[in-house]
């Protein structure tokens, strides 16, 4: 159980989680950018790699865009308007990707990582959980619905395609960001879901720093 008081102040973390690339994962920091691209980058990347292709993490944010899963159904888009749709090839439903929410992609051989598609949810969920600690966020996760959550509020999510040993896209994690998108879908699958964001819990911060933060709790697990 998380006992956390929260101070309405300008994270005093700042400056502390400047990445480059640590021992065989390469870090590469794409700043905002459409999705389709990256997404194609990732398929590009995945399909071409070798035994010996180094992995690679992926910080990203990306321009307002709905994004379907293998199991997305349209039903769950509900008034989305001009804003695109993309039927992708990630595992989950519907999500709502915009500016000032954290992504990071991880390109891993899980094969040569010893690690199997539960095993890397399960990394993925405590990274983010871990670094809303750090912020004083008291954070859980749901094995009936995988993402991180926060007062039953959806603050994270996971959504991975596994293909030939290897797993691309990744985690999101709401940082400060207009959540107002989520109220025309229903997120996940899940018609009353709430979605919320660090800057709901009075944390300011740059969305870049959140993200190397997460990054920095995801290589702990393999730097120990």
């Amino acid at each position: 159980m998380c006992d956390y008081r929260h101070d309405n102040q300008q994270s005093n973390l700042a400056g502390m989680f400047i990445l480059e690339s640590i021992r065989q994962f390469k870090i590469r920091k794409l700043g905002v950018q459409p999705y389709e691209n990256v997404w194609r980058d990732m398929q590009a990347f995945t399909q071409n790699r070798t035994s010996e292709t180094p992995d690679e993490i992926w910080l990203v944010e990306h321009f307002p865009v709905y994004t379907l899963g293998l199991n997305g159904k349209r039903e769950h888009l509900l008034n989305v308007g001009n804003t695109p749709v993309v039927q992708t090839d990630r595992g989950g439903q519907v999500t709502y990707h915009g500016e000032g929410q954290a992504i990071i992609y991880t390109l891993f051989d899980l094969k040569r990582l010893n690690l199997n598609s539960q095993q890397i949810v399960a990394l993925l969920e405590n990274a983010m959980i871990q670094t809303l600690a750090d912020y004083k966020i008291c954070a859980v996760a749901r094995a009936d619905a995988r993402g991180v959550y926060v007062e039953n509020k959806k603050m994270g999510s996971i959504g991975l395609r596994i293909k030939q040993n290897g797993c691309y896209h990744g985690l999101s994690l709401n940082n400060n960001m207009d959540l107002t998108p989520f109220n025309f879908i229903n997120p996940c699958g899940y018609a009353d879901l709430k979605m919320t964001q660090l800057a709901d819990f009075g944390i300011i911060i740059e969305t870049d720093e959140l993200a190397q933060h997460i990054v920095f709790n995801l290589l702990k697990n393999f730097n120990d």
